[in-house]
């Protein structure tokens, strides 16, 4: 018996129990389906978390100051004196607090973050209309605002923010920019933000001093060198190596591979329960089927069919079932994602490798638990078949 003939026969008996078989396939059904559709979603969550890490911006290092004792803080002059240091392209220090703002009967509580002109590019916000903060507002502590696009939409609606006054907390601030749309983004507020100069938002928020700087590297080759400098500059300030943390793009991005591959993994293997619960009904349907089929395994072997084509049949017939419970589980749950991520706006990410990982291993399920039904029929004594009713 050829493997053509032996397929023949597989697609014979599985049509002459239709219903049967197609059960004995749902099993393998939703276990493909599981792993597709998870896989997918988990992967294309990760990608999305990380393009927002990545849009943070580019060679990201962020210090943040817990403090010890009475020194818990860097003034505004020593944090923008880190720009200084080897391997340093831009700071950003950063004081950052909540406040009401409010234009004509309008008002949103909202997040404000004092900073200076080195936030635009060090952050990735850069300005949709208007201009970003200068030098000049941060010296003079001008009381100048740039929106972020959700309170310029809360607050003035259709209307061009840019030369229009706000309140602060009570304190009248000149709108002199808004910010392109970014949407949510880690590490910070989206859209629903108002920045002005961090010597400003040092008397409004009555915080003095720094606590948080953002600092950009010249390069991704310096952000070590960046890194293990800012490490020693800040331990010989505050002699507390739990005053201060220091955390760069690639580390969050490190954390994040390892975090979402073992969630990846655990989804997988999860999904992969549901295939072996299948190759447990493929085994149990086979050995009934070798017991339905006892007769015609005896009228075989009469007739000079061989130990190994019995084997291969009974085999073939498992790994067919399994194989086009695979593939339909792929089609289902490549359409299942696709319309859910149409409907709800998730983000996928379909790996071939992931189908063809699950399609694989739905077929070795054929294989492993279709073997042993496989042995027996093909062990069957032909005379003691041929006695069977």
């Amino acid at each position: 018996m050829n493997l053509l003939q032996a397929v023949r026969l597989a697609f014979g008996a599985i049509m002459s129990n239709k219903l049967r078989s197609f059960l004995t396939m749902l099993g393998v059904i939703i276990g493909v389906f599981a792993v597709v559709a998870l896989v997918s979603i988990g992967q294309g969550a990760t990608s999305q978390v990380t393009a927002e890490i990545q849009g943070m911006g580019s060679n990201l290092i962020v210090l943040a100051i817990r403090g010890r004792g009475g020194l818990d803080s860097l003034t505004l002059d020593e944090a923008v004196a880190l720009a200084k240091r080897p391997g340093v392209s831009a700071v950003a220090p950063v004081v950052d607090g909540y406040a009401t703002v409010k234009f004509a009967t309008e008002s949103n509580y909202t997040s404000i973050v004092g900073t200076t002109s080195a936030y635009s590019f060090v952050r990735n916000h850069f300005v949709d209309q208007g201009r970003f903060l200068a030098d000049v507002d941060v010296q003079n502590r001008l009381k100048v605002a740039v929106l972020g696009a959700e309170v310029a939409e809360n607050l003035f609606g259709g209307l061009d923010p840019v030369g229009h006054e706000i309140r602060i907390n009570g304190s009248a601030f000149t709108v002199i920019g808004v910010l392109e749309e970014k949407g949510f983004s880690l590490g910070g507020p989206s859209d629903d933000f108002v920045i002005i100069p961090a010597s400003t938002a040092e008397r409004l928020l009555r915080r003095q001093g720094i606590r948080t700087v953002y600092l950009q590297a010249e390069s991704a080759a310096t952000v070590d060198l960046v890194v293990s400098g800012l490490e020693s500059l800040m331990q010989l300030y505050f002699r507390d190596e739990n005053a201060f943390s220091v955390f760069n793009q690639a580390e969050i991005l490190d954390i994040l591979d390892e975090v979402t591959g073992v969630l990846t993994l655990m989804l997988g293997g999860i999904a992969g329960i549901s295939l072996l619960v299948g190759g447990i009904g493929i085994m149990n349907i086979m050995l009934v089927s070798v017991t339905e089929r006892t007769r015609e395994i005896g009228i075989n072997k009469a007739l000079g069919a061989k130990k190994r084509d019995i084997l291969l049949q009974f085999l073939i017939e498992s790994v067919v079932i399994s194989g086009v419970g695979g593939f339909i589980g792929m089609v289902l749950g490549y359409g299942t994602v696709r319309l859910f991520s149409g409907l709800f706006g998730l983000t996928i990410a379909f790996s071939p490798q992931v189908v063809l990982t699950a399609f694989t291993f739905s077929v070795f399920v054929g294989i492993f638990f279709g073997l042993y039904p496989a042995n027996k029929a093909a062990k069957l004594n032909p005379i003691d078949a041929l006695r069977s009713e």
